[in-house]
């Protein structure tokens, strides 16, 4: 694990702070989608598929940033659709550096030649480049030739202006153990990001593609294959120990999806960025209007496949944070 000092400290500092003013929900991190809209059609995606006038709607920087004050969240990931057609996401990323939130702007990065002079280094900040394979399976799973040579140019460039630069990686039923050790070796080796993130693929109901996505045993199964060998604590994870004994079924977890809320145009997303049963105007609202027991696995359908980051890595960080035992095993992983 390779979080910077600082910001863990932060991070650590803001629980803390929530615990003892007995809080038990609150966010660590928010997934802002300031716009649907996107320069890609990939086949997994279930983010796309709005009608058209959703589709060309941008959200005001005033109310972006009016949500993360709400809620208070330190981090923030900007996604979408591709959040560099955003015409303001210069100014956007500007205000919430100024608040000094960590904000990650998650990218295909195929906008990043033409748009990162808006853009300056800062340990607030960090590029998320969606790479899931090396050349042709990356390819394929956008749906496009040559993005993925167009996302390593953009990378080697933000490196060499020194920014920040951070990956995520989707992996799909169509992907065996050597397939995530090809790409993660890659990221980690030769194109030597700072830290990687994880996920298996959510089975979206409106993703165009409905065959490519794992069930929990599948899913268990592929990466405690790949993490064998001691490829797992070589690997620089954006994550804890906790949540990756989570992927290869060495624990459970139960999904804390408060944690990592979702604020687009529609408000907040209930009950979290994978699923949409409602919106709240507040996330007070969110917290306190949702039923929460409704939702986990065996509880809702839904949810009885998905091992996804947003709803269980918040889990982990708090588990770990809570047992000495499991902060020094995340310290000395790091």
């Amino acid at each position: 694990m390779t979080i910077p000092l600082r910001q863990s400290l932060r991070i650590g500092g803001y629980i803390l702070g929530q615990r003892l003013r007995g809080r038990t929900k609150f966010p660590l991190l928010v997934e802002l989608e300031p716009l649907f809209a996107c320069n890609l059609k990939c086949g997994g995606c279930g983010k796309i598929q709005h009608p058209a006038d959703v589709l060309k709607r941008r959200m005001p920087v005033e109310q972006a940033v009016a949500a993360i004050e709400e809620c208070g969240a330190p981090m923030v990931s900007i996604a979408g659709g591709e959040p560099l057609m955003h015409p303001q996401i210069g100014e956007l990323v500007r205000r919430l550096v100024g608040m000094k939130k960590y904000v990650f702007l998650c990218t295909n990065a195929l906008l990043i030649p033409k748009k990162i002079d808006e853009f300056e280094p800062s340990r607030y900040f960090a590029w998320t480049v969606h790479i899931d394979g090396v050349r042709e399976r990356h390819d394929a799973a956008v749906c496009k030739e040559g993005v993925f040579d167009a996302a390593v140019a953009a990378v080697r460039e933000c490196q060499r202006r020194g920014f920040r630069v951070t990956t995520n990686t989707t992996f799909f039923s169509s992907d065996s153990p050597q397939t995530v050790i090809e790409v993660l070796d890659y990221l980690n080796d030769d194109l030597a990001v700072d830290q990687m993130m994880i996920s298996p693929a959510y089975a979206y109901e409106k993703a165009p593609v409905q065959d490519r996505f794992m069930g929990v045993r599948e899913t268990r199964a592929l990466f405690r294959e790949a993490f064998t060998g001691g490829r797992r604590r070589r690997w620089r994870f954006n994550h804890s120990p906790l949540f990756l004994d989570f992927l290869e079924g060495r624990t459970e977890l139960p999904c804390t999806a408060w944690a990592i809320p979702s604020y687009s145009l529609f408000g907040w997303q209930r009950p979290c960025y994978l699923m949409a049963d409602g919106y709240a105007q507040t996330y007070r609202e969110l917290i306190e209007d949702t039923d929460w027991s409704a939702y986990g696995r065996g509880r809702d359908p839904r949810c009885d496949n998905c091992m996804a980051h947003c709803g269980y890595e918040p889990t982990a960080v708090l588990a770990t944070l809570g047992s000495l035992k499991e902060s020094l095993r995340a310290i000395r992983s790091g």
